[in-house]
């Protein structure tokens, strides 16, 4: 994955502030899941849990990528694991672009100002990279 090491502090600093400190919630998730379901309505189907929950894993594992971008390895386990995850719930590969539009737009609405044009390059770099090796696996 080409992506700098500003970037990649773009990227988890970004993460971090995604949860409210005062009441620990996430309401980036709600945010994530309203966004792909305007972008790509037919992915609704692929949801059978409530979403809060699904929202709150969701942010879990954007943490363990955020902190796994500088380990290839340990990136690349986590991308294969998540990739075959995917696949089996149903998702394909036309739902990748839509997913990757969904992230960046709930981003910009959760962060507001602090969602800058060098933090959504380098989500939109991490995201690109991270979608063509999930569709490989």
């Amino acid at each position: 994955m080409d992506l700098t090491q500003t970037d990649i502090a773009l990227i988890r600093k970004s993460i971090e502030r995604l949860t409210d400190p005062r009441t620990g919630r996430d309401p980036f998730g709600r945010e994530f899941y309203g966004a792909l379901f305007e972008e790509a309505p037919e992915t609704k189907a692929l949801f059978r849990e409530d979403l809060s929950e699904q929202g709150m894993r969701f942010l879990s594992t954007l943490r363990l990528i955020a902190e796994a971008l500088d380990a290839p390895e340990t990136l690349s386990d986590h991308m294969t694991r998540l990739a075959e995850g995917h696949r089996a719930y149903g998702v394909r590969p036309e739902h990748y672009a839509p997913m990757g539009r969904a992230l960046r737009r709930a981003l910009k609405q959760a962060l507001g100002e602090r969602y800058d044009g060098a933090t959504d390059e380098a989500w939109d770099r991490a995201y690109q990279a991270m979608s063509q090796k999930m569709q490989a696996v």
